[in-house]
């Protein structure tokens, strides 16, 4: 065998090779953001009742005594929530809430908890003890639409979202590196790959108007 088929042979087993193993990474991620990218450009004729539910509890003395305002303390301030008051919270709502960083004022403390396909709040009372905790739910579809978009995810999925993006991206070039290795044999190949460059840009072109 000469050398330039020897090399061919051996990129073609490699372009084999990473099609393979990307393919299998992307498979199902690839069918969810293809399914949202549906439901996400329908999005209006899906409807959806959205769902919520508020539960009302009050804090032990001991940790009303830590969160009661004192004279000096700083007015309307960002800080985060005493970890005996975030493990008490845990216990009771079930919600974690980290180390961020919430909007104290003079009287209450204002806890934003977004989430994929919802939303939540709570709001802790410094004078009374009294904690409010609302969920909004908006059903399913919202909530993969959500993942789609990376909206109120967190920082591992970002994270998953970009490797999934990379094994994409090599997907697709070792699917193209694969095309122009077999391309003698299939004529229709490069009009083919054309088509799929040419019509999309004639849609924005043509249609897509800012």
């Amino acid at each position: 065998m000469s050398k330039k088929k020897k090399s061919k042979a051996f990129w073609t087993k490699q372009f084999y090779l990473w099609h393979w193993v990307s393919s299998a990474i992307c498979l199902v991620s690839m069918i969810l953001f293809a399914f949202t990218g549906i439901t996400l450009n329908h999005a209006g004729s899906i409807k959806a009742k959205p769902q919520t539910t508020e539960k009302q509890e009050s804090l032990p003395p001991n940790l009303q005594e830590i969160l009661a305002f004192q004279e000096g303390d700083e007015l309307d301030q960002k800080k985060p929530l005493p970890i005996e008051v975030r493990t008490w919270l845990h216990d009771v709502f079930g919600v974690d809430l980290g180390g961020r960083s919430y909007e104290w004022s003079e009287f209450d403390i204002y806890v934003d908890l977004p989430r994929p396909g919802g939303d939540a709040w709570m709001s802790l009372d410094r004078e009374t003890g009294d904690v409010i905790y609302e969920v909004t739910n908006r059903g399913f579809i919202s909530y993969i639409n959500d993942l789609h978009k990376g909206r109120n995810t967190g920082s591992e999925w970002v994270l998953f979202m970009d490797i999934f993006s990379v094994a994409c991206i090599i997907f697709c070039l070792t699917g193209l590196a694969l095309l122009w290795v077999h391309a003698r044999r299939r004529p229709s190949t490069w009009p083919i790959v054309a088509a799929g460059f040419i019509i999309p840009f004639l849609i924005i072109v043509i249609f897509v108007h800012p």
